[in-house]
């Protein structure tokens, strides 16, 4: 049996969700009615949104300009020009959801809980007068005469609309296993040369001496440098040492662009200053400076005792050796570790461990002002499954709260448009 509906949105993740809301909402706004269904292939609705700043959801950042993310700023800068991140406050305020912002910027619940975001969407999409079903994986998307045919081992659907809100590959076990961009494929968009893994751990080889500081938290600078020595991106943020490598903020913003650089030009290599900021100029006159002290205890200063011991070993010093004991040579390699250690990247943790995904439809084949296709009419494209991605801190949840409510606008007013004011 064939389901009829106005509106069918395929992912019922941040995006998806958003554009039901919306959609529903611009419906009753101008006194039209419609079916707008969500449908989902997870068995827990919401995975990405539960699991988002550990727990707690970054539902977006205080100030989000298009210069937070990697590729498309101008497009970014269109989209948040119709939905920026104070959009996202109201809206999430007006669900009873009231946002705190910390330090870093990062907006949270009051609450700490992701919970109370997802519930309060739950619960926005129904009072709008759409509906979420799961488990409904749909697995073929098909354009007719008569609109879309989307069908799944649940049975199918014929649409007026379709939006694609499916997310990209970043964690598969929420839902995000790629399907939407064959999905959209077979509707007649490409896809970016490449898809790679963002905001991702970073693997070092079996015996690397960092792997031996795992769960070594510092404030680091990592820098991503060309074959010419010129400094291509660089981030200085919480640093996390692992049993397989490298986590944290620091290495996942700058994650992507690695991996990117790494492609076009094996050469490209990544920095790790654990002086955020000291060059080696400034960190060799400050060990100088430290006349008749031991290396451990200068070190101490800037350095938890773990990694200073770690970086002592490295150099091949005592701890207890001054300065004025150490030969320059020595003391070269003590400051190159201190402020530019080179990282032997061995690769990544995969989409499993990635927070986003990098590529995907190209951002010129959606019309910005409507995220409708270019390429499919009665098409809609939303969230990570265009070829949008931006550092941590809120950013892609942003992304996604972003195209979801200028979607659901947008195909509503398709579908019921508003009559033109008489002459």
């Amino acid at each position: 049996m064939t389901v009829p509906a106005d509106v069918c949105i395929v992912g019922a993740g941040a995006a998806g969700l958003m554009a039901a809301v919306a959609a529903g909402r611009s419906l009753k706004a101008i006194g039209a009615s419609g079916t707008i269904v969500a449908l989902d292939g997870a068995k827990t609705l919401g995975a990405k949104i539960l699991i988002a700043g550990g727990g707690r959801c970054n539902v977006t950042h205080w100030r989000v300009t298009e210069a937070e993310y990697a590729v498309n700023r101008p497009a970014v800068r269109s989209v948040l020009r119709r939905f920026g991140a104070d959009d996202t406050v109201h809206f999430f305020d007006q669900l009873g959801v009231e946002l705190k912002r910390e330090e870093t910027g990062k907006l949270f619940p009051v609450t700490d809980s992701a919970r109370t975001v997802l519930n309060a969407l739950l619960r926005a999409v129904t009072d709008a007068g759409a509906s979420v079903v799961h488990p409904a994986r749909v697995t073929g998307i098909s354009r007719g005469d008569e609109g879309f045919l989307v069908t799944g081992e649940w049975g199918s659907m014929r649409a007026k609309r379709v939006i694609l809100a499916t997310g990209g590959m970043a964690l598969p076990r929420s839902g995000s296993d790629g399907a939407g961009y064959e999905f959209a494929k077979a509707l007649g968009h490409s896809l970016t040369p490449a898809i790679r893994p963002a905001l991702v751990p970073l693997t070092l080889p079996t015996g690397h001496w960092i792997r031996e500081l795992s769960g070594l938290t510092v404030h680091a600078e990592l820098v991503l440098q060309g074959p010419t020595g010129k400094r291509l991106v660089h981030f200085a943020n919480s640093t996390l040492c692992t049993h397989f490598g490298l986590s944290g903020p620091s290495v996942l913003d700058i994650s992507r662009y690695l991996l990117e650089a790494r492609d076009r030009d094996p050469g490209t290599t990544l920095i790790l200053n654990w002086m955020p900021g000291e060059s080696a100029e400034a960190a060799d006159a400050w060990l100088l400076a430290a006349k008749g002290r031991g290396l451990l205890t200068v070190l101490r200063e800037r350095l938890p005792e773990r990694l200073a011991r770690a970086i002592l070993a490295q150099a091949r010093l005592a701890s207890d050796a001054t300065v004025q004991q150490t030969p320059r040579e020595a003391r070269r390699l003590l400051v190159e570790l201190l402020v530019s250690t080179m990282l032997p990247i061995e690769g990544d943790r995969g989409f499993t461990h990635a927070e986003v995904t990098a590529g995907g439809v190209p951002i010129d084949e959606v019309d910005l002002g409507t995220m409708q296709s270019l390429r499919c009419p009665g098409l809609s494209l939303c969230g990570e499954v265009l070829d949008v991605d931006g550092r941590i801190g809120g950013f892609n949840f942003q992304w996604a709260w972003a195209t979801g409510w200028i979607a659901g606008q947008a195909v509503a007013k398709s579908i019921a448009p508003i009559p033109e004011p008489a002459a």
